[in-house]
């Protein structure tokens, strides 16, 4: 096995995460980035022995677009529990999720979150 890393950036959805009212009823795009540090088997070619990049994007999606939470700490943690669990090749994960309109009271161009979480 190789030490290897897996990155995917940008998967993005419009989501009703936040504290305020406004955010969980209107909703606001979200961005998230994830790197994966996983055995990698540069020899074998075999789609089986390898951490498939399209299922990691589903399952972060699906945690994206699902059930609202107040803080993005707590989304970026559910997305990192969530890939952790998609394969034992996968020996740590870290998550930024993006919130590019963030209610903040000031013009900038993003408030991001990035959580690290090891498998157990």
């Amino acid at each position: 096995m190789t030490d290897g890393q897996i990155t995917l950036t940008g998967i993005r959805a419009h989501a009703h995460h936040g504290v305020l009212a406004s955010e969980r009823e209107l909703g606001q795009p979200f961005s998230v980035d994830v790197t994966l540090d996983v055995d990698m088997d540069t020899d074998s070619d075999d789609l089986t022995k390898a951490v498939n990049y399209a299922t990691v994007a589903q399952q972060v999606l699906n945690v994206l677009t699902g059930e609202p939470v107040n803080l993005i700490e707590t989304l970026a943690g559910r997305i990192a529990d969530t890939v952790l669990a998609i394969s034992q090749r996968i020996r740590h994960v870290h998550v930024t999720v993006h919130k590019p309109h963030a209610p903040v009271g000031i013009a900038l161009d993003d408030v991001a979150v990035t959580c690290r979480k090891d498998a157990e």
